[in-house]
């Protein structure tokens, strides 16, 4: 199979309780999940932008991956996260990156094509319209920053995002966080949303829920079916990047198999691994961290 990937890349400043790190960030995390999942008959082409200075960062992972579609550009942002284990991160970027430069031939050629707004700018409302009608095949869209506004100093709070609906209606599978999908619209009650948002035309809404698991809304015949799976039980050390690993094992998984249910299993089991990993490393041992869990149980 085929995957298409897009979104920015980024560079971490994380400040926790164990105190500062720099790490590789932004769409890094999708791709060393991709990474996890993919067979050597697969291939994943990464859609994002690297500036020189930052390039070694991510070398490790985007040289396992097809780089046609990825540019150089003059910087990328730097994300200042306050993680707390209370409340949602706190994020401040450096700067705001461009839409990137997208594909427009042979779309059809991938089996599916995953955006994760890493930034929030990863891409206009206009390319996703013209990604929408040049594809065929299944959009996996994770909102992640563009839930956030922007203020003057690069401060990114959660805002209510206009006119999301037009954004929705070129969407198959949408991946939200409990804060938000309560951005989507001007309802307040969760399952209202949900059916709000299948009313645009989505197929799916997952929402993540940290340590609490996640649930998928997916419809069967025309009706709507809701399936919940707890999170791993797990001595979380991380929370950076876990969101975006669930979204990219699950819609590997859906693509190959179209089974949500063992779609969700492998996403939660993999996210839950990620929560206990804490350097670069360690992240492209995903799949091997994966086999050994796999072998206790």
């Amino acid at each position: 199979m085929n995957f298409l990937l897009i979104g920015h890349s980024v560079v971490d400043r994380i400040i926790d309780q164990n105190g500062v790190s720099i790490k590789p960030g932004g769409i890094y995390y999708s791709v060393v999940s991709f990474l996890s999942q993919l067979q050597p008959e697969d291939k994943l082409y990464l859609c994002s932008g690297v500036d020189k200075e930052n390039e070694w960062l991510f070398k490790s992972a985007y040289d396992k991956v097809e780089k046609a579609f990825l540019a150089y550009v003059e910087s990328i942002p730097k994300v200042e996260l306050h993680v707390s284990e209370i409340c949602e991160r706190k994020e401040t970027y450096s700067l705001i990156a461009q839409n990137l430069n997208l594909p427009v031939e042979n779309l059809n050629s991938f089996d599916g094509i995953l955006i994760n707004m890493i930034s929030g700018y990863d891409i206009s409302l206009n390319q996703l319209k013209q990604l929408r009608k040049n594809y065929n095949g299944l959009i996996y869209f994770d909102v992640h920053t563009m839930s956030r506004g922007v203020d003057e100093n690069f401060k990114r709070d959660f805002r209510r995002i206009e006119d999301f609906n037009y954004w929705a209606m070129y969407v198959d599978i949408l991946q939200t966080n409990q804060s938000e999908i309560l951005t989507l619209s001007d309802k307040k009650d969760e399952t209202a949303i949900v059916e709000e948002l299948f009313s645009f035309g989505i197929r799916q809404v997952i929402i993540t829920r940290a340590e609490k698991g996640a649930t998928v809304f997916y419809k069967e015949n025309d009706l709507v079916k809701k399936i919940y799976k707890d999170a791993l039980k797990v001595k979380a050390v991380n929370k950076v990047g876990c969101g975006d690993v669930f979204g990219a094992v699950y819609f590997f998984n859906y693509t190959k198999n179209k089974n949500v249910p063992l779609a969700l299993e492998q996403a939660n089991l993999i996210a839950g691994i990620a929560a206990t990993l804490t350097t670069t490393d360690d992240f492209l041992k995903l799949k091997k961290y994966a086999n050994e869990w796999i072998s206790k149980k």
